[in-house]
């Protein structure tokens, strides 16, 4: 008799059960996992998990005494085969400099997230001290990076822009509620179309509670975000659920195309461009995420 018990002698990860792995375009990634760069045991659990992007998080999970640390752990697990986004600390602090020497040219290195940005100076020269090839996605946190926000999109090695709810909220002492946070997520889409980025990334929701983070997914994609950002693994398929269209919209999508078409994709009023510029991004994402239309 074959046992199904764990090989202790064998990593967490070939244990885990096994599923098709879809590969999620980060211009159009859903979920992006933070991961405590000092917590190695979960580098190969969050790389096969559901979230479309992971993010090695080692600046705000990691205290200063540990950053050397932080910043081996996240090379060596890169180099040995990983892949995933770094968040570095930001250029304002002693780390910085050494982050990115640290990472610069790392195989598995997808892109860094740059912490608490406030020009798009310090995009610039973070895209340049790695090798002018790197995306630089800047997580914005306060209230200068959020008035600054049009030119920190436009910033050379930008790649999408990304929302530090809970500093920006202790920066200005602004509650959580969507009426507060209307304003910078606003800044934020309105930056990221100005600087011809995709969609921007929002905030965590802190806590275990689904139905809430369900309606704060909700409240993302109302705003014209596209994507969030996440604390446990468990809140990926939420998000991805949530910012992914409904399988009502790519029936309507499927059929309007289909009919667009069948009259020879001619423009028969003012609403058709509209509308079939919807479709067609629908469409898109239907086929990404793989969502199929409601029957």
């Amino acid at each position: 008799m074959t046992s199904t018990a764990a090989d202790p002698t064998r990593p967490a990860s070939e244990d885990l059960p096994a599923r098709t792995v879809r590969v999620i375009s980060p211009e159009i990634a859903r979920s992006w996992l933070l991961v405590n760069a000092m917590k190695t045991e979960l580098f190969d659990e969050s790389a096969v998990s559901r979230a479309d992007a992971v993010i090695l998080d080692i600046e705000d999970a990691v205290d200063p005494s540990h950053k050397d640390e932080a910043r081996e752990n996240v090379s060596r697990w890169l180099a040995s085969g990983g892949s995933a986004w770094v968040r570095v600390n930001d250029a304002t602090s002693p780390f910085w400099a050494d982050d990115l020497a640290g990472l610069r040219g790392t195989p598995g290195l997808l892109g860094v997230v740059l912490a608490k940005t406030e020009s798009a100076d310090q995009v610039t020269e973070s895209f340049h001290r790695m090798d002018g090839k790197t995306p630089v996605i800047p997580l914005v946190e306060s209230a200068v990076g959020i008035e600054e926000a049009n030119h920190i999109a436009k910033a050379q090695g930008a790649f999408r822009l990304a929302f530090g709810s809970g500093d920006f909220r202790r920066d200005t002492g602004m509650a959580a509620t969507p009426e507060a946070m209307a304003y910078p997520r606003a800044k934020l889409v309105v930056a990221s179309r100005v600087g011809n980025l995709p969609g921007p990334i929002d905030g965590p929701t802190v806590g275990t509670n689904h139905p809430i983070l369900r309606e704060q997914s909700a409240i993302t994609v109302m705003m014209g975000m596209t994507g969030k950002l996440c604390l446990a693994i468990d809140q990926t398929t939420v998000i991805n659920e949530v910012i992914s269209p409904t399988p009502s919209d790519v029936a309507w999508a499927s059929d309007f195309m289909r009919d667009f078409e069948a009259n020879g994709r001619v423009i028969r009023d003012g609403s058709d461009l509209p509308r079939l510029g919807r479709a067609e991004k629908i469409m898109k994402l239907a086929t990404a995420f793989g969502v199929r239309p409601a029957i």
